[in-house]
């Protein structure tokens, strides 16, 4: 793509208002598209992935700004240090005092600064995660967290098998490949606009991470039982239930959020299951869950959390968050799942899982539940995946818990816990 000023001014322009938003990035950036449709696919992903570089190295980039930390420094470090676009590219849209400075910020040596800064992480989250691991593992999990998130696609195994959709997508000139891990995953090399192909409008595939992918293997619902996906959102992990179970039983979408679960229409009709009852729920204890107590055979609680393993994709989570926040979280998590187990019948399954890096809102979490709930013991997660043909190092002692790192596993970063009720 060519570098114009017209698209250093769009992104700008949308950067100045990420800076200044309260709302999560990809509002912004979706509702800035929308005013803006004289962007093209190239010219979209240029601007998007320019301001989410931003966000990713926001700490590092501020460090080479001198004393004008704005948008506009921001960017053009970006785009010199981190695109790579060399002076004579940029002098399109630099004045004189600029380029003296981007000298300087390109000289800047990131090994000299505070690992924090270097690693583009806030005090507290870099002290947290110092906690659990160490110096080289931590600067490699920090490097795959400033990744791209790669575009992955779940087959519907009720209308296509895998191997027939590798074959339309790669013969459309969409090169992908079979995903390392789920046995239903397909990963895309770059970023394609696939909304409109013919496997996705007929429900053939939906796109989900590959580690979201796994939960439900973990949870492993069969035809016939009484399943519920206790925090459902939009339905990604409820459709893969669904499908699991070949459409046959019962499967609850739970949710407090209605426009959450109206994202999960469309994507329902397209999918072709007719197992599926989304049910918009006022908490946790809401009585249409306590009429439940006892009687499902699996459980699936994705609960709400800092969202701190999907930075590759969210990156202004890290400077959203703060250790009040997660601790907010965690009050309710514990709630959550104290409630989620109790639909559990006898010999039933619970998997409380999140898509977060901490320990507070991981393991903390379900050791204070198995110690309040002793009637539940845990699982070994590498063991329950392997009885399906999934072999992975679930990064914990013995495989018991299910852990994910974009560093180890090219995934979004997941926690899991597999429970069983005695």
């Amino acid at each position: 793509m060519r570098f114009t000023p017209a698209l250093f001014h769009h992104t700008e322009v949308l950067l100045s208002e990420l800076l200044r938003s309260t709302f999560p990035a990809d509002l912004v950036v979706s509702r800035y598209f929308r005013q803006n449709r004289e962007l093209g696919h190239a010219d979209r992903g240029f601007v998007a992935e320019t301001v989410y570089a931003v966000l990713r190295r926001k700490r590092s980039l501020s460090a080479r700004c001198l004393d004008d930390v704005s948008s506009r420094r921001l960017l053009l470090a970006t785009l010199a240090c981190v695109h790579g676009l060399n002076r004579r590219e940029l002098d399109v849209v630099l004045n004189e005092v600029e380029g003296k400075w981007l000298a300087h910020a390109k000289a800047v040596k990131l090994e000299e600064l505070p690992s924090a800064v270097r690693l583009d992480l806030p005090d507290w989250l870099y002290e947290a995660l110092t906690l659990q691991f160490d110096v080289p593992e931590l600067d490699a999990l920090a490097v795959g967290l400033n990744q791209s998130a790669p575009l992955d696609l779940r087959v519907n195994p009720l209308k296509a098998e895998r191997a027939t959709v590798l074959a339309r997508l790669n013969a459309d000139g969409l090169a992908a490949e079979a995903s390392r891990y789920s046995p239903l995953g397909i990963r895309l090399a770059g970023k394609p606009s696939i909304s409109r192909h013919p496997l996705f409008l007929d429900g053939s595939f939906e796109v989900q991470d590959e580690g979201s992918q796994l939960l439900g293997f973990l949870l492993q619902p069969k035809r016939g039982e009484m399943v519920a996906d206790f925090c459902a959102g939009a339905g990604g992990k409820t459709l893969l239930l669904g499908a699991l179970m070949r459409s046959q039983g019962r499967l609850y979408a739970f949710d407090v959020a209605e426009k959450r679960l109206a994202k999960l229409k469309p994507r329902l009709a397209r999918s072709g299951l007719s197992n599926v009852h989304p049910v918009r729920i006022e908490s946790e204890n809401d009585i249409k869950i306590k009429r439940l107590a006892g009687k499902l055979d699996r459980v699936l609680v994705d609960a709400p959390c800092s969202g701190l393993g999907t930075l590759r994709r969210n990156p202004d989570l890290k400077w959203r968050q703060t250790p009040e926040s997660v601790a907010e979280l965690t009050t309710k998590q514990a709630a959550i799942l104290h409630s989620a187990s109790v639909l559990v019948k006898k010999g039933g399954r619970l998997v409380y899982a999140t898509c977060s890096l901490l320990d507070a809102e991981n393991e903390s979490v379900v050791s204070a539940f198995l110690v309040a709930h002793p009637e539940f013991v845990s699982l070994s997660a590498a063991e329950v995946l392997r009885k399906q043909g999934i072999e992975i190092d679930c990064d914990t002692e013995g495989g018991e818990r299910f852990r994910l790192l974009p560093h180890r596993h090219g995934t979004d970063g997941f926690f899991a816990a597999v429970m069983e009720r005695q």
